[in-house]
């Protein structure tokens, strides 16, 4: 140890000495220091910062001196004290340690910098030790001992000085940062390029799934570092721009006396990805507002081109155009309410027709831990080849893809009024045809069709009433209800395909089989395939995963504002078991009964009998919809543009109507046999009525 120390040094060391001594020493010690503080003004050199704390010494440890952003920086962790200071370009290849002492406790330690020298000096316990002083200590980056994990534990009793100030009590953390401006220490282009690699490296490494988004927040505020020193750099000229791999950042000079009308900034650097390139227009009026509040010897416009979304990613996991996030922003100036727009023009290849691009900003929540996406205050102007971006403030800016905008907020308003109405409609006439067919019935192959075609207007009307039900079950506050809802609208559309497929197998039987053949219980076997097989398929779902039934959102694109919105129904939560139960059941369903119908239309044209057109013609009409056949346009829905809505529209209303078109066919068919036709033709006919003369 040196000989002569300062007071100030002394006061440490004894600080030190009083936490290991008896408590009864305490009040003691405590004198002492009080004196020896007002010997400090006394010293011969002066420490222009200060920084004291107590540090548990858990295990044998020692303290590392290395490069970092901040002015100084200080992390505790139970293998080491890391304190951080910007090097000379020639020594940040390297850093130091220095071995604490061995007797595990509780130790109180201070950092001292001078200013006049630039050094700093740590003292930890009874020992002084000059922080980069001895070269002998500096060891290579990437030797092991920088590899291994370390755990963080806080600092306690802390507090901190600066010279002309007061003494600062913080609060217990693990880490503490204090900034450039407060110490009057320069930041250089070296130390952002430094900082643009190290956010860059951080930016590479694939995300680890903390809780809290911890590791966005460490991104984020790494950034937060860049913009700090971005502010406050030393420039070689009037624009500069620093450029790395994933970040490029410009900061812009404008003197108030020369700020032009409109400030237009372009990067030269090619792109080759979704985005080639951006522009930024600044309006005079950013300016202006800057002039009224204060005098400035110069603006300061920082402009940071990001291309990778990672520390931008919200709940909703939003695609971002091209991945690049571009921030604007004045520096020391919060800027919003602008009377004339920042202007942003993305350019980029044509976009895809069920893809539409929408201008959002970047905003964060309270606590600062996550954010998400907005459009407020931002207007988007769409081009074939460009997306310009008009705003009225300075943050992070993006271009969000919104996908399925062929579907509006005003046709999903058209769409569901003709389904609730269509559905309610239907759910009437399927009772009263339900009715009308059982007091209807004569003879036995009579019956057995009558009742197939009562059990499927009966899945019909299950089908309407949930489907009716299911968006308010998906307003209420209950999950369980939602479950249910979702499980028995999925077993009513079940039960609706597979009675249809029925209708196919009866059609089968009754023209392809031997006409009149009687089956043992035949009805009661097709209701135990009709009923059965949907609860079979909807319970094993169920016991799969108690989530695979709940509230679905489905996003309906806002065509006024831009906006996506949600549309909210209880039913299957999976895509998988959606796509493969639903969508394989009727595709079985629909080729099945495709291969039926196809049967009848050569039943016809074999009979090929003259003034009976009308009577077939209506026959195939009500046989298409029995076994479904207009359900096939859903896979219309697959497609984009135009088609895609007009499919949706007849999908709409020819299903949502299916029991009423029934009504009315069945009733068109009496009203056909009540005409008295002759023998023949009633003969020839008898297989394509549903047996109601």
């Amino acid at each position: 140890m040196p000989a002569a120390k300062s007071p100030r040094r002394l006061c440490c060391l004894l600080e030190g000495q009083a936490k290991a001594e008896l408590p009864r020493m305490k009040v003691l010690f405590l004198l002492l220091l009080s004196l020896l503080q007002g010997l400090a003004a006394c010293g011969l050199r002066e420490e222009d910062f200060r920084f004291c704390g107590d540090r548990n010494q858990t295990q044998e440890s020692s303290a590392i001196f290395q490069h970092g952003p901040a002015a100084i920086s200080i992390e505790n962790t139970a293998q080491a004290l890391i304190i951080k200071k910007p090097f000379l370009p020639s020594r940040r290849n390297s850093y130091y340690e220095y071995r604490l002492p061995t007797t595990l406790g509780r130790y109180r330690f201070c950092i001292f910098w001078f200013e006049s020298n630039r050094s700093l000096q740590l003292v930890y316990g009874k020992q002084s030790i000059p922080l980069g002083g001895d070269t002998a200590s500096s060891i290579p980056w990437g030797q092991e001992s920088q590899k291994t994990e370390r755990t963080r534990a806080n600092i306690f009793n802390v507090s901190y000085i600066i010279k002309g100030g007061k003494n600062t009590s913080l609060d217990a953390k693990d880490e503490y940062f204090f900034n450039a401006s407060a110490l009057s220490m320069p930041v250089w282009e070296q130390d952002v390029q430094q900082q643009l690699s190290a956010l860059d490296s951080l930016i590479a490494q694939p995300l680890a799934a903390a809780p809290g988004h911890r590791e966005q927040q460490r991104l984020r505020r790494t950034l937060g570092e860049l913009e700090r020193m971005l502010a406050k750099v030393e420039l070689e000229g009037q624009n500069q721009t620093f450029g790395e791999a994933t970040v490029h950042a410009t900061v812009l000079r404008v003197q108030p006396s020369r700020a032009p009308q409109t400030l237009t900034y372009a990067p030269q650097r090619e792109e080759s990805g979704e985005v080639q390139g951006f522009t930024v227009d600044l309006p005079s009026s950013l300016f202006m507002v800057v002039k009224d509040r204060e005098e400035v010897a110069e603006h300061r416009v920082l402009v940071m081109d990001i291309n990778r979304q990672t520390m931008f990613q919200d709940e909703n996991s939003s695609y971002v155009l091209g991945d690049k996030v571009v921030s604007i922003s004045l520096v020391d100036t919060v800027v919003a309410n602008l009377s004339e727009p920042v202007v942003l023009t993305f350019f980029h290849d044509q976009l895809p027709r069920n893809v539409t691009p929408l201008c959002v900003f970047w905003q964060e929540d309270a606590s600062g831990s996550s954010g998400s996406w907005d459009s407020s205050g931002c207007t988007t102007v769409t081009g074939s080849s460009q997306t310009q971006c008009r705003c009225n403030h300075l943050t992070y800016f993006a271009v969000l893809m919104v996908s399925s905008p062929d579907i509006t907020s005003v046709h999903r308003n058209y769409l569901s009024i003709i389904s609730y109405v269509g559905c309610l409609i239907s759910a009437l006439a399927s009772i009263c045809t339900i009715f009308f067919l059982y007091f209807r019935t004569k003879q036995r192959d009579q019956i057995t069709s009558m009742h197939i075609h009562m059990n499927l207007l009966a899945a019909i009307f299950l089908l309407d009433i949930t489907f009716l039900l299911s968006e308010h079950l998906a307003a209420s506050s209950s999950e369980a209800i939602c479950t249910a809802g979702g499980l028995f609208l999925h077993f009513s559309l079940l039960s609706c395909l597979t009675w249809m497929g029925i209708e196919g197998y009866n059609l089968y039987r009754l023209v392809i089989e031997v006409f009149n053949a009687y089956h043992d219980h035949f009805l009661l076997k097709l209701c135990l395939v009709g009923w059965g097989l949907p609860i079979f398929c909807v319970v094993t779902i169920l016991l799969a995963s108690w989530t695979n039934y709940g509230p679905v959102s489905i996003p309906i694109y806002e065509s006024i504002d831009g906006r996506t919105v949600n549309a909210t129904i209880c039913w299957i939560t999976s895509p998988l078991v959606h796509n493969s139960v639903n969508l394989g059941f009727f595709s079985l369903v629909f080729l099945f009964n495709s291969v039926m119908l196809g049967a009848m239309v050569r039943e016809i044209l074999r009979q090929n009998k003259k003034g009976h057109k009308l009577k077939h013609v209506l026959a195939l009409l009500g046989l298409s919809i029995l076994l479904g056949i207009p359900w096939a346009l859903i896979f219309f829905s697959f497609t984009s543009g135009v088609f895609c809505l007009v499919s949706l529209y007849i999908f709409t209303i020819i299903n949502s109507l299916q029991g009423f078109l029934i009504f009315l066919w069945y009733w068109t068919m009496v009203l056909q046999a009540r005409k008295g036709p002759d023998s023949q033709s009633s003969s020839d006919s008898a297989k394509l009525q549903p047996s109601s003369s």
